[in-house]
């Protein structure tokens, strides 16, 4: 069974290739970006607080996220496996996560680090076209993720969870790698 979470600085491609070994492993592919964006297209309270966070490129604060999480992992379909993507983003969430797993009876969790350097993580970003990827914000989100969310790579290295793959290679060579990292 694959419960996995996936690392990795903004335009990594978590979302990419969580998207195709989900379907690979017929197991639901569980974002935060995704559901934030929902919240935020129907204007739901959580979409309404959420905006002025992701506006500034900041993060959105934890209690909102983890109540999101939760909600989540409670449902019906992950019973033969997860793949999570964009939570946790601090240590504060990843500590949540390991006691909400160990209450649901998720052990033998696997985290997935994609690693890109800086400057191809801008150039991907800003290629997007989306209208929050400006090269301002681009910058401060990496900001954001070195200061909050690069300090998981020690939190979850330290509990022999880690698993490193190189980002910054063709699509279709970083799916092979996850395919080997991830096969039983």
């Amino acid at each position: 069974m694959a419960r996995l979470i996936f690392l990795g600085p903004p335009g990594a491609g978590k979302g990419t290739q969580a998207v195709a070994l989900a379907q690979k492993l017929h197991i639901p592919h569980i974002s935060t970006g995704d559901i934030l964006r929902q919240a935020l297209k129907m204007r739901s309270p959580l979409g309404v607080k959420a905006q002025g966070y992701m506006d500034r490129g900041e993060l959105v604060p934890d209690n909102l996220v983890q109540a999101m999480v939760e909600e989540r992992l409670h449902q019906d379909d992950i019973d033969s496996g997860w793949i999570l993507d964009g939570f946790p983003r601090t240590v504060s969430q990843a500590e949540f996560l390991d006691e909400l797993l160990q209450k649901l009876g998720h052990n033998s969790v696997q985290v997935i680090n994609l690693d890109v350097p800086d400057d191809i993580l801008i150039e991907r970003l800003l290629g997007r076209g989306r209208p929050d990827d400006t090269e301002d914000v681009i910058r401060r989100r990496l900001e954001v993720y070195h200061a909050d969310t690069k300090p998981l790579i020690g939190f979850y290295s330290d509990r022999h969870q880690l698993v490193y793959v190189n980002g910054n290679q063709p699509l279709e060579a970083v799916n092979t790698d996850l395919h080997e990292v991830v096969a039983p």
